[in-house]
């Protein structure tokens, strides 16, 4: 504007551009592109019989497509190189999405449509696998880690287990006012804290199993039949077992999505592999074989 002719970073727009999205979708339109020529490239070129992936296209589409699948492999190797630039790990992640989400027409092109139970389509069967599981994995990485960081609070796991850790001491000190029988369940909590639920157990199931919580009802419940002495203490101790509660519950949350991350990986990265193992098997056996 006239007059302003400077402007605060402050003022900038905010960018919250995620890996899907990553320059106006550039890697949804290449992969676009390069589906839409592959099929047109299929139904109108002259392979002098029926298609299969002993045709020249067929070679092409499968050279591709192999090609396509070691480039992808190497995005683990990139996570471990995150650096600014052309090739961020954003972009990568991106094109990793998008052009692996292509081969499910590339090489199904390749194949002709033609399967049987051989190493041929145990490679392509492996692939669909594996990108069937990019799907659930663009999910969790698209919506879980925003849903991890706002569970915390924007803190760390560390933070996390570092507050419950000085709740715990608040506890200790708060406690000894108490009767020995309020003291008895007050030490009960601290010392049965479990933090992370089982991978099958409901996170509201461990909250409601959840030493602390239950230490929390009872001592409430006490507080209607204690004396006038005792009150006052027991509020203060419920207190912190209502604030320790819900920073367990925030925690256990963060800890059961991290979980689902890793598994995830666990799932994903050996089939990748075992795809690599049988895409080699079906090159070589097509090449000395064949």
């Amino acid at each position: 504007m006239p007059g302003n002719t400077h402007m605060r970073s402050s003022d900038l727009p905010i960018s919250h551009e995620g890996f899907l999205e990553h320059k106006r979708f550039r890697y949804l339109k290449l992969s676009l592109v390069i589906i839409l020529a592959s099929v047109i490239v299929y139904f109108v070129a002259d392979v002098g019989a029926r298609h299969n992936g002993g045709t020249w296209l067929g070679y092409v589409l499968g050279t591709i497509s192999a090609l396509l699948i070691v480039w992808l492999m190497f995005l683990g190797i990139r996570k471990r190189a995150a650096t600014p630039g052309k090739w961020n790990l954003k972009g990568w992640t991106s094109a990793h999405v998008y052009l692996g989400s292509s081969l499910l027409v590339l090489a199904t092109l390749h194949t002709g449509f033609q399967f049987g139970l051989n190493v041929h389509t145990l490679a392509y069967a492996l692939m669909v696998i594996v990108i069937v599981s990019g799907f659930f994995g663009i999910y969790y990485y698209a919506v879980v880690p925003r849903r991890m960081s706002d569970n915390r609070a924007h803190r760390t796991q560390k933070d996390l287990l570092d507050a419950i850790r000085a709740l715990n001491r608040e506890l200790t000190e708060a406690a000894q006012p108490l009767d020995p029988k309020y003291v008895k369940e007050v030490k009960r909590a601290i010392r049965k804290t479990k933090i992370k639920p089982g991978l099958f157990t409901p996170i509201s199931g461990a909250q409601k199993q959840c030493a602390t919580t239950k230490a929390a009802k009872r001592l409430r419940r006490a507080m209607d039949t204690a004396d006038e002495s005792m009150r006052r203490p027991l509020e203060t101790v419920v207190a912190i077992l209502e604030r320790k509660s819900a920073l367990l519950l925030r925690t256990r949350r963060h800890i059961r999505n991290k979980t689902l991350l890793q598994l995830w990986l666990y799932f994903h990265v050996p089939l990748s592999f075992a795809l690599l193992a049988a895409l080699m098997a079906h090159i070589i056996s097509v090449f000395f074989y064949w």
